[in-house]
């Protein structure tokens, strides 16, 4: 463990296990706060940076399909004080650390103040009222576990706000997680050399899988150094996918997606449809399936693929998975350190 963290592929190891786990507390605590009353009224407004708020794209969407007004929001675009409204502000950050979101936290009523993190105590642990932890589970520096449990958390918090009902596939996640592993591993490894020599790759979702296409951009930005984009499918349709060219495109959905992929494929572009769905074969098109699951549960998998696929790329690449450019001094606090 370095700095608090342990290895990428450490943390890729016992995944499936400590997701089973926090899944379970998770569980327990959801199911606690909804009997106390606390998820309830007007839906939840989640502010958080980078994987944080990658993390929370499918459990909005599961709680906008309930009819209940949800958002997810960036931490550090917002002037503060945060405006007012009656609407619960939780803020997601796995090391309860990130700047920006414990200003927003602090800037609200404290009644209004929840909060997702994994480390306890934290800064944004500490100013929360209304707490949900996921474990301290130890994590990658390129977050692994720590990304799929806040997916889970705030999955289950969507399913339970207002009287829902948690859906019972999450008693199940973590073993189908570790099948899926075990079914799309040497598949997903084969495609690897797709990215041996580009220069960009674009990640595109439909919907709740948006969040997975962050997420993925994200990490082959962190891991494998290569230039990449997430964003949904309507905006990537809408001119982005005109600058196809030198990269590869990983598209996360169903039909739409598969189409756009097929395009992509045709004009000579490398292509990976990753989907739920049954759809046929494609020339040119790399299919990698996935179990049929909720949104947010199916989340879960979908970045499965993508850490499986960016150490192999990685390891083509000859970067060390552990090794960071850059290093900020701003975007976390301590305890006990002033803010503003």
């Amino acid at each position: 463990m370095t700095d608090g963290y342990i290895t990428y592929a450490a943390a890729r190891a016992t995944q499936a296990a400590e997701l089973a786990a926090a899944v379970g507390r998770l569980t327990a605590r959801v199911t606690a706060l909804a009997e106390e009353g606390r998820l309830a009224g007007p839906g939840p407004v989640f502010v958080g940076i980078g994987a944080s708020l990658a993390a929370v794209c499918a459990p909005v969407w599961q709680l906008r399909s309930r009819g209940i007004h949800s958002w997810r929001l960036s931490a550090g675009d917002h002037p503060l004080p945060f405006p007012r409204s009656d609407h619960p502000v939780f803020g997601v950050s796995q090391s309860g650390r990130s700047a920006e979101t414990v200003a927003v936290l602090e800037s609200v009523d404290p009644a209004q103040r929840y909060a997702v993190v994994n480390a306890v105590p934290s800064p944004i642990a500490d100013t929360a009222t209304v707490l949900l932890g996921l474990g301290d589970i130890p994590d990658s520096y390129a977050s692994t576990i720590g990304f799929t449990a806040t997916i889970a958390a705030a999955g289950l918090l969507a399913e339970a706000w207002d009287g829902g009902r948690i859906h019972p596939g999450w008693a199940e996640l973590g073993d189908v997680f570790a099948a899926t592993e075990r079914e799309v591993t040497e598949q997903v490894h084969a495609l690897a050399p797709l990215f041996t020599t580009v220069t960009s790759a674009d990640f595109v979702g439909a919907g709740p899988s948006v969040g997975s296409a962050e997420e993925s951009a994200l990490l082959f930005r962190e891991i494998a150094r290569i230039q990449s984009t997430g964003m949904s499918t309507r905006q990537y349709l809408h001119g982005s996918m005109e600058s196809a060219g030198g990269s590869v495109h990983v598209l996360f959905g169903g039909a739409r997606e598969a189409a756009a992929a097929e395009t992509l494929a045709g004009s000579g572009h490398p292509a990976v449809l990753v989907t739920a769905e049954r759809i046929p074969a494609a020339p040119g098109v790399h299919q990698v399936r996935l179990p049929a699951l909720p949104p947010a549960q199916r989340a879960v998998t979908e970045v499965l693929v993508t850490q499986i696929l960016v150490a192999a790329v990685a390891r083509l690449r000859d970067v060390d998975v552990e090794e960071f450019v850059f290093h900020n001094a701003d975007t976390k606090v301590t305890s006990g350190e002033p803010r503003q």
